[in-house]
C-alpha cells in the first residue's frame, strides 16, 4: 500500500466587513444571535471560528481557514447565509457591504486578536470604522485608494456634502 501525502495548512484569518452604507442594523439583541450563527457558518464551511464580534454597523472575524477554501469563497458564504438570516430576524432591508478587509495573523498575534475583537464596544466609543478600517490596512501594508473603500453610495454623499461647503 502507497501512502498519500496530505495536505495541512493552519490559516488564522482577521476578516472585516460592514453593514451597506454602515446602517447599524445590528442592535445588541441581535449580536448575541448573529455571532453565535457566523460561527457554525464557519464551521459548516470546515473552518473554525476563534472570535467573532463587533458593534452595529462591522463585524470582525477571527478564523482558521479550511485548507480546501479560499478567503473569498468563506465570506461569500458567511454574509450570504448571515444576510438572509437577518432578514428572517425582522430586519428585511439588511445587506452587507460589497467588499471586505482580511488579514493573515500569525500565531504569536491569535491572544492580541481576540482581545481586539472582544473590545470592540470600547474601541469604537473612540474611534470609527473607517478610522480603525484605515489603520488595520496601514498596519498591515495593504495599499488601497479611498475612492474605492467605501460603498459609493455612502461616498457619493460624502462627497456631494464636502463639495457644498
Amino acid at each position: 500500500m502507497v501512502a498519500m501525502p496530505q495536505s495541512l495548512s493552519s490559516l488564522l484569518v482577521h476578516i472585516v466587513f460592514s453593514t451597506k452604507n454602515r446602517t447599524p442594523w445590528i442592535s445588541p439583541d441581535l449580536r448575541k444571535e448573529l455571532y453565535p450563527y457566523l460561527g457554525a457558518i464557519v464551521r459548516n464551511a470546515g473552518g473554525v471560528p476563534i472570535q467573532i464580534g463587533g458593534i452595529d454597523d462591522h463585524v470582525h472575524a477571527l478564523i482558521v481557514l479550511p485548507r480546501t477554501m479560499s478567503v473569498a469563497q468563506m465570506v461569500e458564504k458567511v454574509k450570504t447565509a448571515s444576510s438572509k438570516w437577518m432578514k428572517t430576524k425582522g430586519v428585511p432591508k439588511f445587506a452587507w457591504q460589497g467588499g471586505y478587509g482580511a488579514f493573515s495573523i500569525g500565531r504569536s498575534e491569535r491572544d492580541a486578536v481576540v482581545a481586539y475583537i472582544r473590545g470592540q464596544e470600547a474601541h469604537h466609543k473612540k474611534r470609527s470604522f473607517q478610522d480603525e478600517y484605515r489603520e488595520l490596512l496601514k498596519e498591515t501594508g495593504v495599499e488601497y485608494d479611498e475612492r474605492y473603500v467605501w460603498d459609493r453610495s455612502r461616498a457619493y454623499s460624502a462627497q456631494n456634502r464636502n463639495a457644498g461647503r
